[in-house]
């Protein structure tokens, strides 16, 4: 907490500082100006100072949308003011550049009479202010329209393997809810059902991370989640953030009656949830294997998997499994196992997108979209919610829906 609290601060005050320094100092004396000037930043940081650390533990499930506020602010304070000082900067150091080669030139012997190297800072600022207005808007409408603007994607899964009657079978792939993130907002897990339902899946399938930290930020939205139907049922598995390790409990028990809150309470809202098993789907005639795994993700996030016997029983069978975090294909799944088709989450492409490029890509090797080792093949599904940063711009929040096709050998 201690090391984001300094970047947070960093992050608002180094850009801040620079541009004082450069232009606010050299455009104004007056004292109380440049105070003014200080005060949005200071007011973040101080409101910041107060969630974290002075309204006791467990800030972010006691006051998410307060935090979830704070956070678009300091965004979009902090994104424009830097992406404004790296072009001011740019232009400073061309500048100079400009004037050690004219420099250069004019000492030259055999120098030819061409005017000297002449870089002007205005078109580096105006650029700068550009930039930092488009980044701006961009902030707003992702922390207004952009999460839930719902995008629903249509993916086609070939496989020579797959039984002839599961030729045209369609499953919908929802991931990472965070439904403590969308308390006093209903009407977007509304649409979420709705729009989910129109896709008349055979199978709706979620991989992970219903809830942010608490089982119980499910309670208000369990009787629209109910409402997910599809002839062979809704089926889940958990995510890092359903054991509630980011939780501050008073002790183990709590803890654990956490997390059996939650499997019931998706029992009761009629999801099969496969905690390291599986079922066998039936379709015209024929089957094939739909396996599920607890959270494995790389360390520190939690390791619970069992494969082995979640597959125990699965074998010869075209095999669709369940597993929150990405990382696991390459970790046990390609190199232990001969199943088909993995469904993954967890990455959220870190709910931005630029030119079909993510940070996120900077940890994960697969991020977003569908990856094949030969045959095989992983879907990693961007998500639907957020922890903190009501956010989404490109990486939209995401609806996925499968068409499986069998391929002829």
């Amino acid at each position: 907490m201690y090391r984001i609290t300094l970047i947070l601060i960093l992050t608002l005050l180094l850009p801040d500082l620079y541009i004082y320094l450069v232009y606010i100092v050299r455009r104004t004396k007056n004292f109380a100006w440049r105070i003014t000037y200080w005060l949005p930043s200071a007011a973040l940081v101080l409101l910041y100072l107060y969630f974290i650390y002075f309204t006791g533990d467990n800030a972010l499930a006691h006051h998410p949308q307060a935090i979830g506020r704070l956070a678009i602010a300091v965004m979009a304070l902090a994104v424009p003011k830097i992406i404004f000082m790296c072009c001011s900067l740019i232009g400073i150091l061309c500048r100079g550049l400009g004037r050690c080669l004219s420099a250069v030139v004019l000492h030259t012997p055999f120098r030819s009479p061409q005017t000297p190297f002449v870089v002007h800072r205005t078109p580096f600022t105006i650029l700068g202010l550009l930039l930092g207005v488009i980044s701006f808007v961009n902030v707003i409408y992702g922390a207004t329209a952009g999460i839930t603007r719902f995008d629903v994607k249509e993916v086609t899964y070939e496989s020579d393997r797959l039984p002839e009657g599961f030729d045209g079978y369609r499953i919908v792939q929802l991931s990472d809810i965070h439904i403590g993130s969308w308390q006093g907002r209903p009407e977007a897990i509304e649409k979420l059902v709705e729009l989910t339902n129109k896709q008349k899946a055979d199978l709706i399938v979620f991989t992970g991370d219903l809830v942010n930290q608490q089982s119980h930020e499910l309670d208000a939205f369990r009787t629209t989640l109910s409402r997910l139907k599809a002839p062979d049922g809704v089926y889940s598995v958990l995510g890092n953030h359903d054991y509630g390790t980011y939780y501050h409990w008073k002790n183990s028990r709590e803890e654990a009656d956490n997390l059996q809150y939650l499997r019931n309470a998706q029992r009761n809202m009629g999801w099969n949830l496969l905690d390291n098993s599986h079922v066998i789907l039936h379709h015209h005639g024929d089957s094939i294997a739909l396996i599920g795994v607890e959270n494995d993700g790389e360390p520190p996030f939690s390791q619970h998997a069992d494969l082995t016997q979640a597959t125990r029983g699965t074998e010869g069978l075209f095999s669709i499994l369940l597993s929150h975090n990405p990382t696991h294909w390459r970790r046990e799944v390609l190199p232990d196992s001969d199943i088909d088709l993995m469904l993954a989450g967890h990455t959220h492409a870190m709910q931005m997108t630029l030119f079909g490029r993510s940070l996120s890509s900077l940890k994960y090797p697969e991020w977003s979209g569908m990856y094949y080792e030969g045959k095989r093949g992983l879907y990693v599904n961007v998500g639907i919610g957020y922890v903190g940063l009501p956010f989404r711009f490109g990486a939209w929040p995401e609806i996925t829906v499968f068409t499986l096709k069998r391929k002829n050998k």
